[in-house]
C-alpha cells in the first residue's frame, strides 16, 4: 500500500469543458486542428489526444481545462467520405496505399480489395474499416496509371478534390435542347447595330463578356454586354443542379472543366464573333473625370463585330503596323477605353485600391503538346478589360442593393492584426520601412509600400508576402465592402459561364427587371450556406489548378535539368530555402547543399541565418536545376553562386 506522504503520485487527469462539434484538419507530421462548428478560433488537437480521428473527420471535441486552445477529441461522429488518392506500394506480401495528400492516413490494401492495382501505380481508394490501434484498410476502386505519368498525376488531382469531369446525362440532353432555341427579340434591346467586340486571351475557352464605349460630349458611355446563361440555364433544372455542384468551372494547361454543358458554354452561350447571342447589358456613363455618374441594366441581343486577343490589343495600341491594319475597324473605340482606363485607374488609387502585381504563370501546350511558360505581362488591354469588369461589378451590386433584393456580394475583410504585425516585422527586417496600423489597417499603408519598391528585385516577393497576409476574398449574403478595392459594395456579375454566383446574380436581376420578385421566405437562411458552399467551391478550384500548374512546371523543369537560372528567395524554412524563377517555376534547395555553416532560421525576418551567410526572402541567387519527382511534386535546385 502506498505512504500517504509518499511523493509518487498518479498522474491528474486532464479537466475537459466545453464541449464542441467540429472538422479536423492534421498535419503530416501527426498533430491536428479542429474547426468549431459555427466558426471561431480553431483548436490544437496533440496526436496523443486525436482520439482515432483522421483528417476531415467530423469529431466532438472539447477544449482542455488550464489551457487557451488545446482541444481533446472525444469521439468521432463522422468519418471523411472524401475517397483517398495515392500510389501503391508492396512491402513483402502486403500491399499498402500512400495518399498524395500526407495529412491522410497511409492504408492497408487486402490482396482481395487491389482491383487489379500494381506496385507503383496511381489509385483511388475508399476506406471501409478503422481497426483499432492499426492502420485503417481500404478498397482500390479506380486504378489512374503509373506514378510519374503526367496524364496519370493530373487525373489523381481531379480525383482527390473530387472534381466533377463528366455531366449526367440528362442534364447534357437538357442543355442541348436550349441551345437550340432561336434567337427572339421579344421584349429585348436591339443592339446589334453597336460596334461590340470581346477581347480575351488566344486560349478563352468560352466567351462570356464583351464591351462597347463611345463618347456624348465629354462623357464616356460604357457598355459591358455578359451572355445572359439564366435565360437557357432554368433554376431547379437538371444543369442547374449540376452547375451549383460545380460552382465554377476549372481550368488546367491542357483542359478545362466547365460548369456547363459544352453545347452552352462553348456555344450558345458564348459571345461568339457575327453570331447573335442574348446579353444582359450594363451601360455606364462616366464623366470626364471617370466618376460614374448613372447607369442602367437590360436584356439584349447583340452581336459581336469582332473577337480580339489581349495581344493584338496591345500591339495596336503601342502603334504596332500589323495590329494597326487588322483593328483599323475598331482603333476608334480602343482609344476611347484606353483614356477612361486611366482615368478609372486613377479613380481606383484615390480610393485606396491595393494593386498588387503577383505574377502568375500561364501554362500552355503547342500544337506538339509541348508544355510552355512564356513570361505573364499584365499590359493595358488586360488592365482595361480589369477596370470595365470592376466597373460593372460595382453598378450592379449598387443595383440590387437599392432594390434591398437578394445578391451574393463579393467580400474581402481587413487584414488580421496577427498577419499584419508578421509582415511589418519581414518588411523591416529585408530594409524597408513599414508601421502598418495592425488594429485597423488602411489600404493607403499597403500601397504606400508597393509604390516605394518597384522596380528593386524584392518587389515581386514583397508583393507575393503582401497578399499572404491579406484573408481571402468570398462571397456573403452580407455586404460587408471588399478591402483589397477599396469598394464599398461589390458582386460577381461578368463570368455567368463559368461561376455559379454570377448566374444566381443575373437571376436576381431579371426578377428585378420583369417585378417578379421573390419572398424573403424563398431562400431565408439558405442564402448564406449558398454562399458558404460556393466559396468552398472556389477555393476547392483554385487550389487544384495551382496543383495542376504545379505539376506542368516539374514536367517543365524535367527537360531542362543541368541548366541554370537566376531566381529569388521566395521560402525560408528550418530545412532549406525556396527559389522562384523568372516564369514562376519554384525549386528547393536544402539546407545541406547550402554552403558549409552553421544556420538558424530566423521567423520574423524570414531568413536563414549563418555565421558567413545569411539567405533571406527576396535575395537573388543564381541556381542550376537537378532533380524533377513527379511524384512527389518536387523541383530540387542547387546553388552555384559562390558569393
Amino acid at each position: 500500500m502506498m505512504k500517504r506522504n509518499s511523493r509518487h503520485k498518479s498522474p491528474q487527469k486532464k479537466i475537459y469543458n466545453d464541449v464542441r462539434l467540429g472538422v479536423i484538419c492534421a498535419n503530416a507530421r501527426g498533430f491536428a486542428f479542429v474547426t468549431p462548428d459555427g466558426g471561431g478560433e480553431d483548436f490544437f488537437i496533440p496526436k496523443k489526444s486525436l482520439g482515432g480521428a483522421y483528417h476531415g473527420d467530423r469529431v466532438k471535441f472539447a477544449h482542455v481545462a488550464g489551457t487557451k486552445d488545446e482541444g481533446a477529441v472525444i469521439a468521432v461522429v463522422q468519418r471523411n467520405p472524401s475517397p483517398v488518392v495515392g500510389t501503391v506500394v508492396k512491402s513483402g506480401r502486403a500491399f499498402k496505399l500512400f495518399p498524395d495528400d500526407e495529412r491522410l492516413p497511409v492504408l492497408s490494401i487486402p490482396l482481395s480489395s487491389l482491383s487489379g492495382a500494381a506496385h507503383g501505380q496511381k489509385a483511388v481508394a475508399k476506406i471501409v474499416a478503422y481497426p483499432k490501434g492499426r492502420t485503417p484498410t481500404g478498397e482500390i476502386f479506380e486504378i489512374l496509371g503509373d506514378e510519374g505519368e503526367l496524364f496519370a498525376e493530373e487525373l489523381s488531382i481531379i480525383r482527390a478534390f473530387a472534381l466533377r469531369d463528366k455531366f449526367p446525362e440528362d442534364a447534357v440532353d437538357e442543355a442541348e435542347r436550349a441551345a437550340k432555341e432561336e434567337i427572339k427579340f421579344d421584349g429585348r434591346r436591339d443592339l446589334t447595330d453597336k460596334t461590340i467586340f470581346t477581347i480575351d486571351g488566344d486560349d478563352t475557352r468560352d466567351i462570356d463578356d464583351a464591351i462597347s464605349i463611345e463618347k456624348r460630349g465629354k462623357n464616356f458611355i460604357l457598355g459591358v454586354h455578359i451572355a445572359d446563361v439564366s435565360h437557357y440555364v432554368k433554376e431547379g433544372g437538371k444543369c442547374d443542379g449540376e452547375a451549383f455542384l460545380r460552382g465554377t468551372s476549372v481550368y488546367f494547361p491542357d483542359r478545362v472543366l466547365p460548369m456547363l454543358p459544352q453545347s452552352l458554354s462553348n456555344g450558345a452561350c458564348s459571345l461568339n464573333e457575327g453570331q447573335l447571342r442574348y446579353a444582359l447589358s450594363c451601360v455606364m456613363t462616366f464623366s470626364e473625370n471617370g466618376e460614374r455618374i448613372s447607369y442602367e441594366i437590360f436584356e439584349s441581343v447583340i452581336k459581336s463585330r469582332k473577337r480580339t486577343s489581349y495581344g493584338e490589343i496591345t500591339a495596336a495600341l503601342e502603334g504596332d503596323d500589323k495590329a494597326l491594319n487588322k483593328l483599323k475597324e475598331i482603333l476608334p473605340e480602343l482609344y476611347k477605353m484606353r483614356e477612361l482606363c486611366l482615368l478609372l485607374e486613377g479613380r481606383q488609387r484615390e480610393r485606396g485600391c491595393i494593386d498588387l502585381d503577383v505574377k502568375e504563370a500561364h501554362i500552355c501546350l503547342d500544337e506538339e503538346g509541348k508544355i510552355l511558360i512564356p513570361p505573364c505581362e499584365r499590359t493595358i488591354s488586360e488592365r482595361m478589360i480589369e477596370q470595365f469588369m470592376i466597373a460593372a461589378n460595382e453598378a450592379v451590386a449598387h443595383y440590387l442593393n437599392s432594390h434591398k433584393y437578394f445578391c451574393l456580394y463579393r467580400v474581402h475583410g481587413k487584414p488580421q492584426s496577427q498577419k499584419t504585425e508578421r509582415l511589418n516585422c519581414f518588411l523591416r527586417g529585408i530594409g524597408i520601412p513599414a508601421d502598418i496600423d495592425c488594429d485597423n489597417p488602411r489600404q493607403g499603408q499597403f500601397r504606400d509600400i508597393l509604390k516605394s519598391v518597384e522596380g528593386d528585385p524584392k518587389a515581386a516577393i514583397v508583393n507575393r508576402i503582401i497578399l499572404r497576409s491579406m484573408q481571402k476574398a468570398e462571397y456573403s449574403e452580407q455586404n460587408s465592402g471588399h478591402f483589397g478595392l477599396g469598394s464599398d459594395m461589390y458582386c460577381h456579375f461578368t463570368s455567368p459561364i463559368r461561376r455559379y454566383p454570377d448566374l444566381f446574380v443575373h437571376r436576381r436581376i431579371k426578377e428585378i427587371l420583369h417585378s417578379t420578385l421573390l419572398p424573403r421566405s424563398t431562400f431565408g437562411e439558405n442564402l448564406k450556406d449558398i454562399a458558404k458552399e460556393l466559396s468552398e467551391c472556389e477555393r476547392r478550384a483554385d487550389e487544384a489548378e495551382r496543383k495542376a500548374d504545379d505539376l506542368y512546371k516539374l514536367a517543365y523543369m524535367s527537360e531542362r535539368l543541368g541548366e541554370e537560372f537566376d531566381g529569388v528567395i521566395s521560402g525560408v524554412t528550418s530545412a532549406g530555402i525556396f527559389c522562384e524563377l523568372e516564369n514562376t517555376v519554384e525549386g528547393f534547395i536544402p539546407i545541406d547543399d547550402l554552403p558549409r555553416d552553421f544556420y538558424n532560421l530566423d521567423e520574423d525576418k524570414l531568413a536563414l541565418i549563418g555565421g558567413r551567410r545569411c539567405f533571406r526572402l527576396g535575395d537573388c541567387v543564381r541556381v542550376r536545376a537537378v532533380d524533377c519527382d513527379l511524384g512527389r511534386m518536387k523541383t530540387l535546385f542547387a546553388l552555384c553562386d559562390k558569393k
